[in-house]
C-alpha cells in the first residue's frame, strides 16, 4: 500500500491523505500536549515557517497512547496548539500509532528504520518521519531528536522538491 493512498482524518473531522502533499516533503510527527517534549511544537512550527514555501509540510498527529499525555478533545487540542505554540501546520485526528488499533499510516511508517537501523513501534511522543515528494519514507528520527537538530535540517533540505 502506498502512503499516499491511506485515508486520513483531520483534527476538525475532514478527509485528507498524503496524496494532497505528494509534491512536497512531509514531516509526520505524533504529538501530545502534556509531555516533557511538548515544547518541540515550537521547533516544528519554525520548520513549517522556514521551509513551507520551499516545499515542506509538517503534519502533527495527536496521540494519547503514551501515559495519557494527549487527553483533550479535538477542540481542546487545536486551541492549545494555536494559542500556546502558534501552530499553523495541519493536525490530524487523535490516532493510535502502536498496538492492535494502530492506524494504517503508522503501520506503514513504522516499517522505516531510524539511524541505528531500528524499525518497529513508535517509542514516545514526537517521533518524526520524513517523507520525500512522491511518498517514500526517507528518515526516521526518535523523540529526543529536536526538530532543529542538524540531522533533521540536513534531511529536510536534501528532500525538498526541485
Amino acid at each position: 500500500m502506498s502512503l499516499n493512498d491511506i485515508a486520513l482524518t483531520t483534527l476538525d473531522g475532514g478527509s485528507t491523505s498524503l496524496a494532497d502533499y505528494s509534491d512536497r516533503a512531509v514531516l509526520v510527527v505524533n504529538v501530545a500536549s502534556k509531555c516533557g517534549l511538548t515544547p518541540q511544537y515550537s521547533g516544528l512550527e519554525q520548520l513549517a515557517r522556514d521551509y513551507g514555501e520551499r516545499g515542506l509540510t509538517v503534519i502533527g498527529v495527536p496521540c494519547n497512547q503514551f501515559m495519557g499525555q494527549e487527553p483533550g478533545t479535538a477542540e481542546e487540542i487545536q486551541t492549545f496548539c494555536s494559542t500556546t505554540y502558534g501552530v499553523t501546520f495541519p493536525l490530524l485526528a487523535k490516532t493510535d500509532v502502536n498496538g492492535p488499533d494502530r492506524h494504517p499510516l503508522y503501520a506503514e511508517l513504522t516499517k522505516a528504520a531510524d539511524a541505528d537501523g531500528q524499525a518497529g513501534d513508535v517509542q514516545w511522543n514526537f517521533e518524526k518521519f520524513l517523507i520525500a515528494p512522491g511518498g517514500s519514507v526517507v528518515n526516521r528520527f526518535r523523540p529526543q531528536t529536536a526538530p532543529d537538530a542538524p540531522e533533521v535540517i540536513a534531511a529536510i533540505e536534501a528532500n525538498l522538491p526541485g
